[in-house]
């Protein structure tokens, strides 16, 4: 899967995306530093080890690079940046059962925010996986020649 590349500058606001209705009872936050051990157990558990030890480095930014969504105070999705690589989004995730509510979208445009923060012009998806998700939600554009990136030689899980 190619990498993407997204415009900061030309971002949604985040506020309507948290606000969107069916969110109302959901959370989006940035990490604790202290609850390491749970999103990573999240990740593992309905995605993959290699993922969960992708957002372990993101524990380690200061702010903490990692966004989840909370419902019930449980972990139903997350997104992470400056994790892989530096100004790169993801992973990200949502549980089965919370999809389709506007949770990635929400997630995804945090992590997204939280990079314009950071002071870049330009955020890389890598490894994309639903590509006209990222074009219809942020604009993204495929880099050409990117697949497979810098997932190129990875061990086996």
């Amino acid at each position: 899967m190619p990498d993407l590349l997204v415009n900061l500058l030309t971002l949604a606001p985040l506020e309507p995306a948290l606000d969107q209705s069916g969110l109302s009872e959901i959370l989006i936050r940035r990490a604790q530093p202290f609850e390491l051990t749970q999103v990573r157990l999240f990740v593992e558990q309905n995605f993959s080890v290699g993922w969960a030890d992708e957002i372990s480095v993101g524990f380690a930014n200061k702010p903490v690079s990692v966004y989840i969504a909370v419902r019930e105070k449980e972990i139903i999705g997350f997104a992470a940046y400056e994790c892989t690589r530096r100004a790169f989004f993801g992973p990200a995730g949502v549980s089965e059962a919370a999809r389709g509510r506007g949770i990635g979208k929400a997630l995804l445009l945090a992590c997204l925010h939280g990079l314009r923060e950071l002071g870049y012009v330009y955020g890389i998806i890598g490894n994309a996986g639903p590509i006209e998700f990222y074009q219809k939600t942020v604009g993204a554009i495929v880099i050409p020649d990117s697949d497979p990136g810098i997932y190129t030689n990875i061990l086996k899980e």
